[in-house]
């Protein structure tokens, strides 16, 4: 069908991407074709089982270790397509008992592409029956460098420690917070609310809800206030075994998404932020420009809907004729219609304004990003320098100049 190839040299020995692949031709889509998959077709149909590692090295160290589950995207994020594909093998329907669904485990990097790796897996997770699981190596390891320094054990206990899904996203939020603070905590709660709030399963829900409270220490009934509060802000997602709905069938049963758009969205000056620089990231990205397009990607949304386009967009760089369309692809089936309205609301500026505006709307976005990071990085400072740690602190600092420069550069200053 194709090729694909890994860099295998250092960053500063090889300078091109990270994977390279034959371009895609009538037989050969990225979108749909998954590494491995003709090896490990058969278990993944047996032990109901499907593992996703991030690269082709990690599918050969995982099949080497006796993970026979083990296949990989081309170099790409996960698609509707390549989800269509595992379901089709695993079995996974929305009418099988709970026992029968069968899991997913994602594995990912624990580098920043892995990070966007993992909130788009969680953005998809609700296109799966199946139940979803996260296995991350100590370390920071990817399965094949597990392999190569730990041995095949080490492999095969990754996967056997797997966590589920919504646990792992949950502590990823709270890891971004001093919980030793009231502060902290609050915010915390904050961020990690919406996760619960989206949880399908009732009986799950509830159960997370006193999780929560105990990694944050909080009573379980300001926790679940706050789930409320949250639940009514962002749509929830069905139940993953529907009752009585005589229009689904079990040929066809898709788990049901959240169908939201501009106007389900907060009003607040945060959330508007975000909402116009991806309308006009969408819109006109020759105005805005590839560099600042790429490095809009990176920043952290604030609310859920819209970072799942944006991990779309990241998804569907570059930027050209079909760009649109691509975004629109990736987004999970609920979301499309944020991702249409995105892409064809008004832009609020006059005609003649226009491109300065796309540009200045985006760098804002940017720009408030490197200040949230900057703000971060003087509170690590500041314990750095509280616990006598001069090297630390002194890293800190030039991380933080370097913020400050990027800033003054987009400002023109």
């Amino acid at each position: 069908m194709g090729f694909g190839a890994r860099k295998l040299l250092p960053d500063d020995e090889d300078k091109g991407p990270k994977y390279l692949n034959t371009p895609e031709t009538p037989i050969y889509r990225k979108s749909s074709v998954l590494y491995g998959l003709d090896l490990a077709r058969r278990a993944i149909a047996t032990g109901k089982q499907v593992v996703i590692v991030e690269g082709y090295t990690d599918v050969m160290a995982c099949h080497l270790a006796g993970v026979t589950t083990a296949i990989a995207t081309c170099g790409t994020a996960l698609t509707v397509d390549h989800i269509k594909v595992i379901r089709r093998v695993l079995g996974d329907s929305a009418d099988a008992d709970t026992g029968d669904r069968g899991e997913v485990v994602f594995t990912f990097d624990p580098d920043e592409a892995g990070q966007r790796a993992a909130s788009r897996a969680f953005a998809e997770e609700q296109r799966f029956a199946a139940q979803t699981f996260v296995a991350v190596a100590p370390d920071g390891l990817d399965p094949c460098d597990l392999r190569l320094h730990r041995g095949d054990d080490a492999v095969r206990s990754l996967i056997r420690t797997r966590r589920p899904m919504f646990e792992f996203m949950i502590r990823r939020r709270l890891a971004g917070h001093d919980l030793e603070t009231v502060e902290g905590r609050t915010a915390a709660l904050r961020a990690s609310a919406p996760i619960v709030a989206g949880i399908r399963d009732r009986s799950l829900s509830g159960g997370y809800v006193r999780s929560l409270a105990m990694w944050l220490g909080l009573d379980p009934a300001e926790v679940s206030r706050a789930v409320t509060a949250a639940s009514r802000a962002t749509p929830r997602v069905e139940e993953r075994r529907p009752q009585g709905d005589a229009s689904r069938s079990s040929a066809s049963s898709e788990p049901v998404a959240p169908r939201t758009g501009l106007v389900d969205l907060p009003t607040d000056p945060a959330t508007r932020g975000e909402r116009d620089a991806l309308m006009a990231m969408l819109q006109y990205p020759d105005s805005v420009g590839e560099e600042l397009l790429r490095r809009a990607a990176e920043v952290r949304f604030g609310n859920e809907s819209l970072r799942v386009v944006r991990d779309a967009v990241v998804a569907s760089l570059p930027a050209d004729a079909t760009w649109v369309d691509r975004v629109v692809e990736q987004v999970p089936e609920g979301f499309v219609p944020l991702a249409r309205d995105l892409a064809a609301a008004p832009i609020p500026t006059q005609p003649d304004r226009l491109a300065a505006y796309c540009e200045s709307v985006v760098s804002d976005l940017v720009v408030r990003d490197l200040l949230r990071r900057r703000g971060e990085l003087v509170g690590a400072m500041q314990r750095a320098q509280a616990e006598g740690d001069q090297a630390r602190w002194a890293a800190l600092s030039r991380q933080s100049a370097e913020l400050e420069t990027e800033r003054r550069r987009l400002r023109r200053e």
